[in-house]
């Protein structure tokens, strides 16, 4: 019973990672984000110290309980030292704010 329950979370697990890795805000997020927010969101440490700020995680709880406009508006706008991200279409802003709510922890 153990290892049949250990192979359906292994199989859960590997789902759940692939539905991320074919989400289509990635595309976006690896192209416009990942370089300063790193791949899992966390936040690039050597990026974080040459800007002079605290990169928060894009999976806490305080980046993810902002509506999805305000991460929208974040992204298009830019906030902070974060300049906008250009060149998106609607569409692909309301993707990548949806690929970063895959990143909650």
């Amino acid at each position: 019973m153990r290892s049949f329950i250990g192979v359906l979370s292994v199989v859960a697990l590997s789902a759940v990672l692939a539905a991320a890795a074919d989400h289509p805000g990635k595309v976006s997020f690896d192209k416009s984000c990942k370089a300063c927010h790193a791949a899992d969101g966390a936040g690039n440490p050597g990026m974080a110290k040459m800007l002079k700020v605290t990169m928060r995680s894009l999976g806490s709880a305080e980046v993810q309980k902002a509506s999805d406009a305000d991460l929208k508006k974040a992204i298009t706008d830019g906030t902070g030292k974060m300049k906008p991200v250009a060149g998106l279409t609607g569409k692909q802003a309301d993707d990548l704010v949806a690929y970063i709510r895959t990143l909650k922890k």
